[in-house]
Order: structure tokens, then sequence, then C-alpha cells
């Protein structure tokens, strides 16, 4: 269906609806974290073209792009979801559950610990010690 230097895509199997898309790296890496930096603008610029041709395609108002990493990740090999959507096309409760943060001091808490880890990874590939 599609393909460039870097990614392959086909429909879904499965599809939640017709036009679901899975776009794949040639090369095998399990996850987005495992994707070459090299690899990053071309992989996404076959995204972008597909959401937009998908879209187009289809007749569909949106666009759903996910990617599962290991959880409820069926196949492990790296791949974008592209899922046309539409108003009132019956897909709810797809990314359940959602809750709200029990006060103001628990989000502060989960957002200190999310930039200290950007903090070290960005420490780490630089060579230095966190």
């Amino acid at each position: 269906m599609y393909e460039s230097e870097v990614a392959l895509a086909f429909l879904d199997a499965r599809p939640l609806f017709p036009g679901h898309t899975l776009l794949i790296p040639k090369a095998h890496y399990v996850t987005l974290a495992d994707l070459p930096d090299e690899w990053i603008g071309p992989y996404f610029a076959d995204a972008k073209l597909l959401a937009r041709a998908v879209e187009r395609a289809m007749s569909a108002e949106g666009l759903l792009m996910l990617i599962n990493n290991r959880v409820s990740q069926s196949v492990p090999h790296l791949h974008v979801h592209l899922i046309p959507r539409n108003r009132g096309d019956g897909l709810k409760g797809f990314l359940w559950p959602r809750s709200r943060y029990r006060d103001e001091q628990e989000l502060r808490r989960v957002q200190t610990l999310i930039a200290d880890a950007v903090r070290d990874l960005r420490s780490e590939t630089a060579g230095e010690e966190p």
C-alpha cells in the first residue's frame, strides 16, 4: 500500500474502522525508544503523509494515531496505528480508564518525577552522570 526508504504501511487485518492503517519501520525495532534518532524524522514524515492520506481517502473528520510500547503491543515490532475517526463513530473509552489526580500535590509530584527522568536521560545521552 505504501513504502518509503524507512517504512512500510498496510491495512490492519482487524481494523477498528475501514482505512485503519499500520506504519512500521523496515528494520526491526520493538518500541519507539529503540528507533534510532536518524530514523525519527523520516519515519514521522511518513506518518504525517499517511495521516493526511487516510483522512482524505476515508473522508474522515479526524484521525487517531496510536503507538503501544510493550503493553498491549500484540506484535513486538514498532508500529503506528492510523485510525480514521468521525464524530459519532462509536469509539468510546478507547483510552480508559481516565481519572483525576487526587490533588494538586499528586499532580506536582508526577510532574517532578517526569521532569527528573527527562533530565537524567539527557545527562545519560550526553555521557554525563545525572
